[in-house]
């Protein structure tokens, strides 16, 4: 299979990740089920059930966000962990909504929904504008790295549909985000209950002359979110069939976290560094001639070298870091405080190693982003720098430059519970 077939069939199942994120009733609900109904990603049924609903509740208008409200029902009830997930396709795009929590209390669920994400929607009140949960949740999407952010200023109709108070909004979040990490931000007045500028566009907000909501979720491009420039391909398995058909393949299997392989590449295996040249790129019974991210695929090469789960591939003249001494944010997860000192599990791409905490630098106020250099109790929910050293070398990149190989977690070795998301500083 040649290089552009492999490209235009990425291309045509391309998928859009994105988050939602706003404080109690800016509307999030009825956003949501504004798109899936709008967008008609729901069956009658489905409708029918809302509509009986909204009726029971003598709701002026069908009540959209009960679409939603059924997941945070099953959500108390257990069946769902603290993100809901939606999913839907339009022609041009499948999506996967992570329907996250904004309270600060939650703030390692949002970061949880928003780990894998395209894009962030981040959810304004017109009647409020920018308040202190909007700024919170812009820095969240800023420390994760989410490249595109749309700023959806809903309850327009609430003001009159006002050109100035729209403006102003924008005008306050700009000043903020100038001190943010945001590559692409966009702002749409919108009315989620009305459906203004959803997936219509509004005929009472002429003076807006910018893309409805769903115009950009289908159309912000996200070739480059990935990055493609960095080969790493960590080893997830040896495949070592040894039948009649393949008695001397030995392939080695995993998803290529960055950059593009081809065959014939000079590559070099850490930790070991030894070096070869890759012999074929396989995809169940096909052979392909290259292999991009985000792509799973089986590395075949010239030379038999000792590689197992955890190593990592990559280009002879483009290696990661590599060290034992790491510099990392952290996201607490876990209702039991970080163990100054303590040692961890940690999971970074295909490799398990154990670590200790050396130091916490600072913790950050997540209300004002204020660095606290003398509280450095880390509990449930708190963002702050930390040093750890783990007991062999990890091959990583920062965080900034790329999102798989510049995270991890940390473990409890005592309950295998996750109790710590990392982005590698």
């Amino acid at each position: 299979m040649d290089a552009q077939t492999l490209l235009q069939n990425y291309h045509t199942s391309e998928l859009l990740r994105f988050t939602t994120a706003g404080s109690v009733d800016d509307g999030k609900s009825t956003l949501i089920g504004r798109l899936l109904y709008d967008s008609k990603a729901i069956f009658e049924d489905q409708m029918e059930a809302i509509e009986q609903a909204s009726m029971r509740t003598g709701a002026e208008d069908v009540n959209l966000a009960l679409l939603t409200d059924g997941l945070r029902a099953e959500r108390e009830q257990g069946i769902t962990i603290d993100v809901a997930y939606r999913y839907f396709a339009t022609p041009k795009r499948k999506f996967i909504i992570a329907d996250t929590p904004g309270h600060v209390q939650y703030t390692r669920n949002m970061v949880t929904g928003a780990s894998t994400a395209n894009a962030a929607l981040i959810l304004v009140d017109a009647r409020h504008g920018v308040i202190e949960q909007t700024l919170r949740h812009a820095f969240i999407a800023s420390l994760l790295q989410i490249p595109h952010v749309i700023i959806c200023i809903n309850k327009m109709d609430l003001v009159d549909y006002k050109e100035d108070v729209f403006e102003e909004i924008r005008t306050t979040f700009m000043g903020f985000a100038a001190k943010l990490a945001i590559k692409d931000i966009h702002f749409i007045p919108i009315s989620a209950l009305k459906g203004d500028n959803v997936v219509r566009r509004s005929t009472k907000m002429d003076w807006y002359q910018g893309p409805t909501l769903m115009y950009l979720l289908e159309n912000v491009y996200i070739g480059s979110d990935n990055n493609h420039i960095d080969a790493r391909f960590p080893v997830q398995f040896v495949i070592r069939p040894q039948s009649a058909e393949f008695p001397d393949y030995r392939g080695y299997a995993g998803r290529l976290a960055s950059g593009t392989l081809r065959v014939g590449d000079e590559v070099v295996v850490l930790p070991s560094g030894f070096s070869s040249r890759i012999k074929s790129i396989d995809f169940y019974k096909e052979h392909q001639d290259m292999a991009f991210a985000p792509q799973s695929v089986t590395l075949t090469l010239k030379d038999d070298i000792d590689i197992s789960r955890g190593d990592m591939i990559v280009r002879a003249n483009n290696r990661p870091q590599v060290s034992q001494d790491i510099d990392l944010m952290i996201c607490w997860l876990n209702e039991k405080a970080m163990t100054p000192g303590g040692k961890y599990a940690l999971m970074h791409t295909t490799n398990a190693v154990r670590c200790m905490i050396k130091e916490v630098t600072y913790k950050i106020d997540i209300n004002t982003l204020d660095r606290n250099t003398e509280d450095k109790h880390i509990g449930m929910n708190d963002i702050g720098r930390i040093k750890i050293r783990t007991t062999k070398p990890l091959f990583f990149d920062s965080y900034r430059k790329n999102r798989v190989t510049g995270s991890l977690i940390l473990i409890d070795e005592a309950t295998n519970v996750t109790v710590g998301a990392g982005m590698i500083v």
